[in-house]
């Protein structure tokens, strides 16, 4: 039976002796597993089976076993609770180690070499940093070297390093702090977006300078597949290894009710909860664990209102500066857009209309919706809801295009006396929007959308 097939007026729980959620979980690459009856004592006896807790809707359901390369489902909203890797840990390991490698490559080694009017310039991902740095946008320098920079290779060695301790079976005392890094930074690595970047960056200098590609642009390109890949090791599936292998204690039924458990964002571990208490440290990792966001209304709206606000400036002011033998020009971020359509690049100029415009205002406007919403319309909308907001998840970091262009152009086009390009003050502006709205969709609870499920057959209004 499927979250919509419920009965009406039922709620996830947890039963004694048995964990899961009316139905349980889907599992086996979306094949739907079932459970034995175990809630009577003449039905089988009180056995401890491992707890698992959706992260979208809290529903609490008994882990099954996974078969390599499927997945588990949530049976109340179908958010993917468990992802099994059909690689060893070996791979993943070997894979991580190719991963810095070509890391380096991509960083240290040329992205581009421009010549124009016999002078040339070559500049790598680091050298560009360092220009914006040099000319005074410390802001919009530090900004996109963090989040295409540190944070990646913060990532890379961590994960490296855990992969690592997991191999050798043994976890060290600094292992959880280890996770908590990881999981900080997790959402803040954008080597795709920058490669996206480095793209539009190149197209729109084809055809003012004599343009060669150096190997960080194929390295940039192999990297940004092998971070997407490695991003299916999030701190949750790197926990449930450490499970697997022995080396922590799995989440068991105690037979407590689900209004008495609080699963962990960071690990996954579902634990005993205590409402006087409130937040505590996981037990198994050391992150806050919560029931609920606290105040998460107003801080969304804060942060949603701030972002509208900076959004403003962002797209009125100029983006860049072009400074050339013929004179000035700014650009907006629509003018950005229109001048690749002239150049012939239509698709690229859609695609950074879609990360520039279209990506900031639907993340505005779905969690402005998200939060309006504040009746229950039943298990369908609910749902809707939640794809919804995972779609806002999903696209919160493309709006950085335009941010990783701009410094991209201003290194490549460092020709004094007879080009140049300066970043605008809009640039330090959308990336403050960029980082507003993320922070708002981390903010927002999904769970509190299904807290609003009816427990009495009378308020049920639709539960198709």
């Amino acid at each position: 039976m499927s979250g919509s097939e419920q009965g009406a007026g039922t709620v996830p729980r947890v039963e004694a002796g048995r964990a899961c959620s009316d139905a349980g979980a889907l599992a086996d690459a979306g094949q739907e597993s079932t459970f034995p009856d175990i809630s009577s004592p003449d039905k089988a006896p009180i056995t401890h089976r491992g707890l698992i807790a959706c992260k979208h809707c809290d529903t609490v359901h008994a882990e099954v076993a996974v078969e390599p390369g499927g997945m588990a489902l949530c049976s109340c909203c179908g958010y993917v609770l468990l992802r099994r890797s059909r690689f060893s840990l070996n791979f993943w390991s070997a894979f991580t180690a190719t991963a810095l490698i070509v890391f380096a490559i991509a960083n240290l080694f040329p992205l581009v070499q421009l010549t124009m009017l016999g002078k040339t310039v070559t500049t790598n991902f680091v050298g560009t940093l360092w220009t914006s740095w040099a000319a005074g946008h410390y802001i919009l320098s530090a900004m996109t070297g963090l989040v295409g920079f540190w944070f990646p290779l913060t990532q890379l060695c961590f994960l490296f390093w855990a992969l690592g301790c997991l191999r050798r079976g043994s976890l060290p005392p600094d292992f959880r702090a280890a996770m908590r890094i990881y999981y900080y930074v997790g959402p803040w690595s954008m080597v795709p977006v920058l490669m996206l970047g480095i793209i539009v960056a190149i197209v729109k200098f084809a055809g003012l300078a004599n343009l060669e590609p150096g190997p960080g642009v194929w390295a940039f390109a192999f990297l940004t597949f092998m971070v997407t890949a490695l991003s299916r090791l999030d701190t949750e599936r790197l926990w449930h290894y450490a499970q697997e292998k022995g080396l922590v204690e799995p989440s068991l039924d105690d037979g407590r009710p689900p209004h008495e458990l609080a699963a962990c964002h960071a690990c996954g571990y579902v634990q005993a909860w205590d409402a006087e208490i409130g937040p505590s440290p996981c037990q198994r990792c050391g992150i806050t664990v919560h029931k609920r966001h606290e105040e998460t209304t107003s801080r969304v709206w804060a942060l949603l209102i701030a972002a509208a606000v900076v959004y403003i400036p962002a797209n009125v002011l100029p983006m860049m500066e072009i400074r050339s033998l013929l004179g000035s020009s700014e650009h907006t971020i629509l003018g950005g857009v229109i001048e690749l359509w002239r150049l012939g690049s239509w698709d690229l100029a859609l695609i950074v209309f879609v990360a520039s415009v279209v990506v900031p205002i639907t993340k505005l406007v779905a969690l402005t919706v998200l939060m309006s919403a504040r009746r229950w319309h039943g298990v369908r909308s609910q749902r809707q809801r939640t794809r919804l907001y995972e779609l806002v998840e999903y696209i919160g970091q493309w709006s950085m295009l335009d941010v990783f262009v701009v410094v991209l152009m201003a290194a490549m086009a460092n020709f004094p006396g007879v080009s140049q390009i300066i970043a605008g003050p809009a640039a330090a502006s959308f990336g403050v929007v960029v980082i507003l709205t993320m922070l708002a969709a981390m903010s927002y609870d999904p769970r509190t959308g299904w807290d609003r499920r009816p427990r009495f057959p009378s308020e049920v209004t639709d539960e198709r």
